[in-house]
């Protein structure tokens, strides 16, 4: 399992407990938004240049390993 530590964190001083990608105020939620809009990875780390590769692959991968893990056989 992929782990969040160092990835993400919330503070109930950033963004009102908001989760937010580690070492930014970007909420973790606008990588899923850019996405869901139809812009690339490439984009949302143009327009968020604090939030590093790794760490959105990171968080990615772990959104996968949940769904994967969380999915009913048919």
């Amino acid at each position: 399992m992929v782990s969040l530590i160092g990835i993400t964190h919330t503070d109930a001083e950033v963004l009102s407990g908001t989760p937010v990608f580690v070492g930014t105020r970007v909420p973790v939620r606008s990588l899923f938004d850019y996405l869901e809009g139809g812009e690339t990875l490439e984009e949302f780390l143009h327009q968020f240049p604090s939030v590093r590769r790794e760490q959105a692959i990171a968080l990615l991968d772990a959104a996968f390993e949940r769904v994967a893990t969380d999915a009913h056989p048919a």
